[in-house]
């Protein structure tokens, strides 16, 4: 087991500045390569304390704007065009990063890919919901209206 210090956020483990221990070789493979996280030390511990105290200040900053941005999304209907075959199914499914950018040019806001959750994947048209997380403690339902583009 290696003992690690997360730097962002990852889902399912913790966010930044929380000290976590994982398997040698989810750390080594996944979390260390794409600076998620660093090794842990006596020295980081210092670390943990800065990392903290910047993730505090954003969240006391954000907490208007992310009950704002709550409101929004909950209020309106996103739709996303995406190519379908016979009977409204999909040619694949629905892309976290195809809800962020109809969000945005929905004129919402802007929301982080790595925010948006499905209960299970969307394979057809209609109406279907998602979960955005916008901090630790909230999250909005965002209503999707998948078409069929011509």
């Amino acid at each position: 087991m290696s003992k690690l210090i997360l730097t962002t956020e990852v889902t399912g483990l913790g966010s930044a500045g929380d000290v976590v221990e994982v398997k040698n070789g989810y750390a080594r493979n996944y979390l260390l390569p794409r600076g998620f996280a660093v090794l842990w030390s006596k020295g980081g511990e210092k670390q943990v304390a800065q990392i903290r105290a910047a993730r505090d200040a954003r969240a006391v900053a954000s907490v208007e704007e992310a009950n704002a941005l709550k409101a929004a999304l909950e209020a309106a209907t996103v739709k996303l065009t995406i190519k379908a075959g016979v009977g409204g199914r999909l040619f694949g499914a629905v892309k976290t990063s195809a809800v962020a950018a109809a969000v945005a040019a929905a004129g919402l806001g802007e929301i982080d890919k790595r925010k948006v959750e499905f209960g299970a994947p969307i394979r057809t048209t209609g109406n279907h919901t998602a979960t955005v997380k916008l901090t630790a403690d909230l999250s909005a339902k965002l209503n999707l209206q998948v078409v069929a583009a011509k």
